[in-house]
């Protein structure tokens, strides 16, 4: 409890938020919310069924024609009231998250709650700026201009590793482009989603407008995601679940939105801070408990370099500091869950055949989904534990040669999510930034995030943008509209059908 927040008293009436208000579920299924720290219950309820979707998207159906009628001023003056109310309510969602998702409270208060405090704000101005072309007379005889539209009711789906950061990635943009949209965040996570939700309402936005469904992936998810009342999906997740949406929405030509996984290259050149870049690999690596689609997890660094990096990462992940995720010195959490605990260790274990275990590779004692931050030396380059998305607190490191090496190294995964490069050579940073295929590519830094800039990925890590107004090619229809301007009943161009000149 924290400031009387308490969860079943908070969501006694249900888990599903649709047309303004808490409801239960229909599908005469329990879920169990559990903390990853301890293994105990947080909440249970009952999941979603295909009804409460078919709801969820009634009411954003319904609400549709009035949030889209809405200016641009009108949408904004509620975003940003919602952002003031998210940022009075900080404390109550950093401890939410940190309950639901087992990440420590310093990372929860400092990252995930300011993060989405400040895309509201970002949201809340980029509404009136939702701008086409100029007008012009492109054709010498009409005036045209571009319009852009809401596209209707969008149907999302988040993942479990940033619940309150994921649903407003999902929903601002959708919202300030005057869209109304039915979420469906992991049905392990559910708090913030709801709570978020709950924020919108009090700040003024109209019911049905943003709705939360609370289901199973393979019934909630899909069924969301094939309904013929939604106009757009916009998923995150693993490539192959993404790989399972795209097939259910291009049967149903919906637009499409994936940011799918990730095996983020560090590159580290021999000219690099050694320091810089033996801090950036241990923090860009275990941030979230390495629970994060954009973390460091393949070092590649320059072999005059190499066995340093290699001994002060090892040296230096042995200080980070397990434990309870409510206790203000802990620096790194449990895994979402001890199946998922259990999978990264797996990884582990099959690399040990073939590679070299330099520190952690065990998990801890206790009853929390914990494992410890491990460094993986000497693996090769078309090893399981490089090529495959581990998603644990895990970094393999591997050396490299030449600069052209290094960058083909880099790029050689399936996957093109983030990377970052380590250097103090403008023209190695320039090259590296202009041909590693990757979404986003830090330059001595790795993982820092900002509202108005884009995130998303190449290759199999998938396509469109969240944040930033690049986000609202995703979320608006562009239409051309073209008047005539000569009042001429035949126009020249109609010879072409009929008649002479």
């Amino acid at each position: 409890m924290v400031n009387g927040f308490q969860v079943h008293d908070r969501f006694a009436a249900g888990a599903q938020y649709i047309g303004g208000r808490l409801r239960p579920g229909t599908s005469g299924r329990e879920q169990r919310v559990v903390n990853p720290a301890t293994g105990a219950e947080v909440f249970s309820y009952e999941l979603a069924g295909t009804a409460d979707v078919d709801a969820a998207v009634a009411a954003a159906r319904d609400a549709f024609p009035g949030w889209a009628a809405a200016t641009p001023g009108e949408r904004s003056d509620v975003l940003h009231r919602f952002a003031g109310v998210l940022a009075e309510r900080a404390e109550e969602f950093a401890y939410a998250e940190s309950l639901q998702c087992g990440k420590p409270i310093k990372l929860s208060r400092e990252f995930d709650v300011p993060g989405t405090v400040d895309n509201a704000s970002f949201f809340a101005g980029a509404a009136r700026h939702l701008q086409g072309q100029s007008a012009g007379e492109y054709s010498g005889d009409h005036t045209s201009y571009v319009r852009r539209e809401p596209i209707g009711v969008v149907g999302s789906i988040a993942p479990w590793n940033y619940p309150l950061q994921m649903a407003a990635w999902k929903i601002l943009p959708a919202v300030a482009a005057g869209n109304t949209i039915v979420l469906k965040p992991a049905e392990i996570t559910p708090l913030t989603s709801l709570m978020f939700a709950q924020a919108a309402t009090e700040a003024g936005f109209p019911d049905g407008v943003i709705n939360i469904v609370n289901g199973l992936g393979q019934v909630a998810g899909e069924h969301l995601v094939g309904h013929p009342d939604v106009v757009m999906t916009s998923f995150t997740g693993s490539t192959a679940v993404g790989r399972r949406v795209a097939e259910i929405a291009t049967a149903t030509v919906k637009r499409l939105h994936l940011e799918l996984g990730g095996k983020a290259p560090f590159l580290v050149f021999d000219d690099a801070d050694l320091d810089a870049a033996v801090q950036g690999a241990v923090a860009g690596a275990l941030i979230n408990t390495g629970q994060d689609c954009t973390a460091a997890t393949r070092a590649y660094v320059q072999r005059p370099l190499y066995d340093a990096f290699v001994q002060g990462v090892a040296e230096l992940m042995s200080t980070v500091r397990l434990g309870d995720p409510f206790d203000e010195s802990t620096d790194v959490g449990p895994l979402i869950s001890h199946a998922q605990r259990d999978r990264v260790a797996a990884f582990v274990d099959r690399a040990r055949d073939g590679a070299r275990v330099v520190t952690g590779g065990e998990v801890p004692a206790g009853d929390g989904a914990y494992y410890r931050p491990t460094l993986i030396a000497d693996a090769a380059q078309d090893s399981e534990i490089v090529q495959s998305e581990i998603f644990g607190p895990v970094l393999v490191v591997l050396p490299f040669d030449s600069d052209d090496e290094g960058i083909t190294l880099a790029n050689d995964t399936p996957y093109g999510l983030a990377a970052s490069a380590w250097t103090r050579d403008v023209y190695r940073a320039n090259r590296a930034t202009r041909e590693i295929k990757a979404g986003c590519v830090w330059v001595n830094d790795h993982i820092p995030i900002i509202s108005e800039m884009p995130h998303g990925g190449y290759k199999a890590s998938g396509f469109g943008k969240d944040m930033s107004s690049y986000s609202f090619e995703e979320y608006t229809q562009v239409k051309h509209v073209m008047y005539d301007n000569t009042a001429v009943a035949r126009k020249d161009w109609h010879r072409t059908i009929f008649g002479d000149r």
